[in-house]
């Protein structure tokens, strides 16, 4: 395959999952329909299906590919601060903060986690697999965690796969309740911040 007909192919699977994002985030998962979706990209079905066998599996790679962003501008920041040998070493809400101004998650993308979990929960195997994917994200939050304890020369009261669990559920939470305030995304992320940093203070010994 040459370069550039692999560029086009990565191009077209680009435009297919930021046209999925919307409408997801519009009608849901089960409400979207290939179609919507390729008429959305400018595409056929066709083209769908030459990327993707289904819409779950378009919707699994979206959420995955929209987790590791996330994760990505968190060691991003922490290896920024420790570099430059500002990396908070307290505790206090403030300097955890530093850690976190990065962390943000848009409309669509909080609406598309809460879409994947309802799915999760009514189909059995597209459940398996975002268990899978949820066990994934745990694992690399831990080596995070981790990773923010020998930097930040930190000691805290639990392992590190349990800490990690903790300010998932943290941020997940506090996503939701956010949405549904209808918060200002600036407002939205600053409470989540606020929320996993408050949950850190409370693992620190």
């Amino acid at each position: 395959m040459s370069t550039e007909t692999t560029r086009s192919r990565e191009n077209t699977r680009t435009r297919l999952l930021e046209a999925a994002a919307e409408v997801f985030a519009e009608v849901g998962i089960s409400g979207a329909s290939v179609e919507a979706i390729c008429e959305r990209a400018g595409f056929t079905r066709g083209a769908f299906y030459s990327n993707f066998e289904t819409k779950d599996q378009l919707f699994l790679e979206l959420a995955d590919a929209t987790g590791r962003r996330q994760l990505a501008r968190v060691r991003e920041r922490i290896d920024e601060l420790a570099d430059d040998g500002s990396f908070p070493a307290g505790g206090d809400l403030a300097s955890l903060m530093r850690v976190l101004d990065t962390l943000g998650a848009g409309r669509d993308e909080v609406i598309l986690m809460v879409e994947s979990e309802l799915r999760a929960m009514r189909d059995e195997s597209f459940g398996e697999a975002k268990r899978e994917q949820n066990a994934r994200f745990l694992t690399e939050v831990t080596g995070i965690v981790e990773h923010v304890a020998r930097v930040g020369n930190i000691t805290l009261r639990l392992d590190a796969a349990a800490a990690a669990q903790l300010l998932m559920a943290a941020w997940e939470t506090t996503c939701r309740g956010a949405m549904i305030a209808h918060l200002s995304e600036d407002e939205r992320n600053r409470s989540c911040h606020e929320a996993v940093a408050r949950v850190v203070q409370a693992l620190i010994v």
